[in-house]
């Protein structure tokens, strides 16, 4: 079973990974973008703003999303895969520039990924007073820079891609604690296995 941990920044992506590494040892514990060798190449150039063109970025992210299904999410079709971030957040960041039809978002990743998705996604959502107070106790990357507003339109257009991709969705409350979170994710994993 393929599944995938989304949420913005600071909303404890990392934190429920770790755990879910320890409760499922077994498990194929992988993350997009950056997940194979080509991958984390790939990341570098986006991350460093190498790239002017957004169309460019778009295009390596979908390269990133090809040879992370090819490598790593197909030949463990088997086993339980849990990716930190997947084609949902590609979708979502991509909606929320603005520059890509829907519909030409959607093919271009139902493309990249030969139709392989993630089977149930977690979406950890933050309020945003929530999403404030975090936000305020840490230094911000370049993301995190552009603001609650962006952070929250990011948020949303992750409900809307899964809604796109037609993946079962489960949001939870990025406020509860930590263990409550893990709980939830556990549950819903061994009931869907």
């Amino acid at each position: 079973m393929y599944v995938a941990v989304e949420g913005i920044d600071t909303a404890g992506k990392s934190t429920q990974i770790a755990r879910l590494r320890e409760r499922f040892p077994e498990a194929v514990i992988t993350k997009e973008p950056g997940g194979t060798p080509t991958g984390s190449k790939i990341r570098d150039i986006v991350l460093h703003g190498d790239v002017k063109s957004p169309t460019a970025e778009l295009l390596l992210f979908l390269a990133d999303r090809s040879e992370h299904i090819e490598e790593v999410i197909a030949p463990n079709r088997g086993k339980l895969i849990i990716s930190d971030r997947s084609v949902l957040s590609g979708v979502a960041y991509a909606m929320v520039q603005g520059r890509f039809e829907t519909g030409q978002l959607v093919a271009l990743n139902r493309f990249a990924t030969a139709g392989i998705l993630p089977e149930r996604a977690f979406l950890l959502r933050l309020s945003e007073a929530e999403l404030t107070r975090r936000l305020s106790e840490k230094e911000h990357d370049a993301i995190e820079s552009r603001g609650t507003e962006y952070l929250l339109r990011i948020q949303e257009a992750l409900i809307e891609a899964a809604e796109l991709l037609q993946i079962r969705l489960t949001v939870i409350d990025a406020s509860e604690p930590i263990d409550t979170i893990t709980n939830h994710i556990i549950s819903t994993i061994k009931g869907d296995q």
